[in-house]
């Protein structure tokens, strides 16, 4: 019998655990904290380890290695192996590996990832019983796929560089980098690896497949040579491009995907979204008519310049997603009024001197958080705060009808919250609770 150890007990990791338990493989499962469902784990067979990682999981040798990608490679029991010579892979590449029938439209990029792949996801759920919608959004593709390798999936897959570098057979039907912009050096130490981290994303693709190319971003044009299969350029700023939007319409050649008035979620960069989970899921052979329906009812992804109240004439926008300057900069970008911004959080070692050009559009700054001091530099108006609820606080005393209070971090969460979605859900049950005061 196989041997495999799984290091991280997360969905991903829980998903892979139980997909090579089912067929065939004895399976080591650890994590540094404790796991969830651990008896239910331990009755389908699998070996479960919390609460640290015990040194006699060293001493078995495996034919796999599969390790959450948030755990960084220099963690000692990771780096043990990786010493040893053995690679580390993720979730996602095990149900590659095991799947027979499934098709898989990625995508990645630094911002607006995960608005495009869920738009492109719910096209593909609602095209066929086959569509459904995985990665890192909270779904295990392992999941999807363990009951029958065999059946047909057309998978809108949300796909991040921390998961790319653990993948060796990846390949999508179609796949596409939003853009590039700075992100997570505490993990990857230099821009130039994380962004040709990125790129892994297409490095299996073959000429039946697509790639679609963000032709606005100057950073795609330099990382993404040599692609290996049919290229689609896209732009917002022209019309010279397959994939346009011009004349009220967006159009991918001579095909119309869908009109622009039927798109109701703010911004140019939503705009971008739409396109290109529009244009993916037409060459996932999804008819335009199914397309233009899922657009029209669309409302948006939680936690993205999510509407959340509007409170004395005020309203409230939980942006939680926006986990570095350049997706607060969208955010900003979105709104033509007065800014009460409310940032900070956990230190991922990204400068903030691209916020500076948007700093007219923000009224006032409450800033939280670890990035306190950085962010007070930034803009030293900035009012400071222990914690998020206080910073709530007092931009609702502070602000005035017809004004904006925009929740966009430019920071990840991690100091005071275990996740983006969770400070996202706290920031709008604390503002819905400010409702009662209008008396």
């Amino acid at each position: 019998m196989k041997n495999a150890l799984v290091i991280g007990a997360a969905i991903s990791g829980i998903g892979a655990a139980r997909l090579l338990n089912k067929y065939g493989y004895t399976v080591y499962l650890t994590d540094s904290k404790s796991i969830a469902g651990k008896e239910e784990l331990e009755k389908e067979g699998i070996l479960c380890f919390e609460n640290g990682h015990p040194d006699h999981l060293k001493e078995h040798t495996y034919d796999l290695i599969v390790k959450n990608p948030g755990i960084p490679y220099r963690v000692p029991f990771v780096k043990h192996f990786t010493d040893l010579g053995y690679k580390m892979y993720n979730e996602m590449e095990i149900a590659c590996r095991f799947s027979k029938g499934m098709r898989i439209a990625a995508v990645t990029g630094t911002n607006g990832k995960t608005t495009t792949a869920t738009l492109l996801g719910a096209i593909l759920e609602a095209n066929s019983p086959y569509g459904v919608t995985a990665g890192n959004m909270g779904v295990s593709l392992c999941d999807i796929v363990r009951d029958d390798l065999n059946a047909r999936k057309d998978v809108g897959l949300e796909i991040a560089a921390l998961q790319l570098i653990g993948t060796e057979t990846f390949h999508p039907h179609a796949a596409v980098i939003m853009n590039l912009t700075p992100d997570h050096l505490d993990y990857f130490g230099t821009l130039d690896n994380y962004y040709h981290a990125k790129t892994l994303i297409y490095r299996n693709m073959d000429p039946g497949d697509t790639f679609f190319y963000n032709d606005d971003d100057p950073v795609i044009k330099e990382y993404c040579t040599d692609i290996p299969c049919r290229v689609v350029k896209f732009s917002t700023d022209r019309t010279d491009t397959e994939l346009r939007a011009e004349n009220g319409k967006v159009m991918l050649g001579d095909v119309c995907l869908f009109e622009t008035k039927d798109l109701h979620i703010p911004g140019k960069h939503n705009l971008q979204n739409a396109m290109v989970a529009a244009g993916m899921a037409y060459c996932m052979d999804v008819p335009t008519d199914v397309i233009q329906h899922v657009i029209a009812n669309f409302k948006g992804v939680e936690h993205r310049i999510e509407y959340t109240a509007t409170i004395r004439g005020v309203r409230y926008y939980n942006d939680s997603k926006g986990t570095n300057p350049d997706a607060t900069i969208v955010a900003l970008k979105a709104f033509d009024e007065p800014i009460h911004l409310l940032a900070g959080g956990y230190d991922k070692k990204l400068p903030f001197d691209s916020l500076k050009p948007y700093l007219p559009k923000i009224k006032q700054m409450y800033i939280f958080g670890a990035t306190k001091p950085a962010l007070k530099e930034l803009d030293p108006r900035a009012l400071e705060f222990d914690n998020m609820e206080e910073a709530i606080h007092a931009a609702y005393e502070n602000a005035k009808e017809g004004e904006v209070v925009l929740l966009s971090p430019a920071c990840a969460s991690w100091d005071q919250f275990p996740n983006y979605e969770v400070r996202g859900k706290e920031f709008k049950e604390i503002v819905r609770a400010l409702q009662p005061k209008e008396g």
